[in-house]
């Protein structure tokens, strides 16, 4: 089986039990994974942290932005044609749908500054132990990532944690994943 047909079945298997996945574990899930985020030394020192403002089917992250946004500079991910551009979260009412997604999205200035972020924490569908990570198939964090020097931390639901996802050459590796259970290498790695 080839790489882009492994992809597919891996995404389908994943939507698959996403789907069967309530909603309130979900929740509880997703706030085990950012206690380990605050936890976290990473987490600690940085200062301009990006993140995602998530869809119904991926780690929540609103409670936790609505938290920190005051104290951090949190920036969130806009999607522009087939790239994601980066503005400052600054508050429930500089967002508005997104142009692709129906995504909530900041309105505002573009952030270009990538040597400025400390600690990019980024979505997948699936990761694995070696730190790989498989988006959804669009290719856009991959494109962000590879111009972006900075500490990469995937977050993902237990079932999100595979054995082995198919890689390939562009695929950006994360440094790395947190789960509801914890950080799946050392922190400090």
């Amino acid at each position: 089986m080839d790489l882009k047909t492994q992809k597919k079945e891996l995404r389908k298997q994943i939507r698959q039990i996403k789907k069967e996945f309530a909603q309130q574990d979900k929740l509880s899930q997703s706030r085990q994974i950012f206690s380990f985020v605050e936890q976290s030394k990473r987490f600690a020192a940085a200062k301009v942290v990006l993140l995602y403002w998530s869809m119904d089917d991926e780690v929540s992250t609103h409670d936790f932005i609505l938290k920190w946004y005051k104290d951090k500079t949190i920036l969130l991910p806009c999607v522009v044609g087939d790239s994601l551009v980066l503005r400052r979260f600054e508050g429930m009412e500089s967002m508005k749908e997104g142009e692709q997604f129906g995504i909530l999205e900041p309105v505002g200035e573009i952030f270009e500054a990538y040597n400025l972020i400390d600690l990019m924490i980024i979505p997948g569908v699936a990761f694995d132990t070696s730190l790989h990570r498989m988006g959804r198939g669009r290719g856009f964090y991959d494109r962000l990532l590879s111009v972006a020097e900075t500490v990469k931390i995937g977050i993902c639901f237990d079932f999100q944690l595979v054995e082995r996802v198919p890689v390939e050459e562009f695929d950006v590796p994360m440094n790395n994943v947190i789960t509801p259970n914890g950080f799946v290498r050392d922190e400090q790695e």
